[in-house]
């Protein structure tokens, strides 16, 4: 990477007026492009508002962030030092709905880590309902445990229940239980571990503009009960709409618990109305698509017709779908195992009474080129970076 300031800005006598800064601008005008790239990528995700009134997306911009983060994993930027681990810990996980392949995947790491820690796990399920889910909470509850783990549910919404479980002094950390990495702010949620949604629904927006040419006709897909999705659904509309010759032909609104019933009307439905304009479909989540496929073939839609793009979470399905080229093109999965591991680590701070890692995973696209790399063999995002080892260093030294 050149020294701009010292090739250009910082000679005596050189001023933006004259003949040679322009002669040497125009030399380094491949890094000014990368720089006029990640300047509109910062626009987009630190006020979204300001990007769509005064910048545009273009579709070297866009493959430029997409080949950035099709990149292999970077090395472990998470916590390097943290508290032993007490022997013998209860840890309750309530469960949106076990249904969803991300929250299975986190289960699934926070097990792992369980083991790793010689603690134990149940896990409840809310099974996507109202119903359920206030069972789950209220079993996790008689189960008396030490620590509390809410699993894709929101957390303002089931605040109620979280304040029980804070009254006899149980911690809580979340996974998708808010729009943002952190404490939840008005709940006991003291860590909300997600890797950062909006630059995740950015990110997948522009891998649409990239692969339309700058061209695509897009549905958005989410659901209107979880702050989160809502959040990740308006921060690829922004994108989209930032890109002059993209359409954005409808937001839909499908609950996530009802997307095995309403996907494949609601797919049928889209290609009745909108037809060859419908390109490209962003979902927040890989669910959704689960249930459009046999719409789309019944209506012989060939496997490259439709593009279907997900911001979140890197399902086993949709790494299938991925790696066959059917339909589905990217996913930009979180690292679902990790955050498993994740979440028992803050649980762990809470308990030695320090203060949460805060540590956010970088976001990373998975598409037919990476497929095969960091977990993609197991269809899953498991960054190669050690992570498994560096936690138990620090839990068990």
């Amino acid at each position: 990477m050149p020294d701009y300031d010292r090739a250009i800005g910082s000679r005596p006598g050189i001023t933006c007026g004259d003949r040679t800064c322009l002669i040497r601008l125009w030399l380094f005008r491949p890094w000014l492009l990368w720089m006029a790239s990640i300047t509109v990528f910062c626009l987009l995700t630190a006020a979204p508002g300001y990007a769509v009134e005064n910048a545009t997306v273009t579709v070297i911009q866009a493959q430029e962030i997409v080949s950035r983060a099709t990149l292999e994993a970077v090395r472990w930027s998470g916590p390097e030092s943290g508290p032993q681990a007490p022997r013998g810990k209860s840890i309750a996980l309530v469960a949106e709905d076990l249904r969803n392949g991300g929250i299975v995947g986190v289960a699934q790491g926070a097990r792992e880590a369980a083991k790793a820690m010689g603690w134990t796990l149940k896990i409840f399920d809310g099974a996507g309902s109202s119903a359920g889910r206030a069972k789950a909470f209220s079993d996790a509850l008689a189960a008396k445990p030490d620590g509390l783990i809410l699993c894709g549910s929101d957390a303002l919404e089931n605040n109620a229940a979280l304040i029980l479980f804070a009254n006899r002094e149980v911690p809580v950390v979340g996974w998708h239980a808010g729009a943002r990495p952190g404490p939840i702010d008005g709940t006991p949620v003291a860590m909300n571990v997600t890797t950062d949604p909006l630059e995740v629904a950015r990110l997948t927006a522009m891998a649409a503009v990239a692969q339309s040419n700058g061209r695509a006709g897009v549905v958005i897909l989410t659901d209107s009960k979880y702050s989160i999705a809502m959040a990740k659904a308006k921060a690829m509309e922004n994108v989209i709409r930032a890109c002059r010759e993209c359409t954005l032909l409808e937001v839909r609104d499908v609950a996530i618990s009802e997307s095995g019933e309403k996907m494949p009307a609601v797919t049928k439905e889209l290609l009745q109305r909108y037809g060859k304009r419908w390109t490209h479909t962003l979902a927040i989540n890989d669910i959704y698509f689960d249930y459009s496929i046999a719409s789309l073939t019944s209506a012989a839609i060939p496997s490259d017709g439709i593009s279907l793009l997900s911001a979140g979470d890197g399902s086993a399905s949709a790494f299938l779908r991925i790696q066959a080229k059917t339909y589905q093109t990217v996913t930009v999965a979180e690292p679902l195992n990790l955050h498993g591991w994740q979440v028992m680590d803050e649980l762990n701070r809470l308990f030695a009474g320090q203060p949460v890692s805060g540590f956010v995973a970088p976001i990373h696209l998975v598409n037919a080129d990476n497929i095969a790399f960091d977990g993609g063999k197991k269809f899953q995002y498991d960054p190669d970076n050690g992570y498994r080892d560096i936690y138990r260093h620090q839990w068990n030294p």
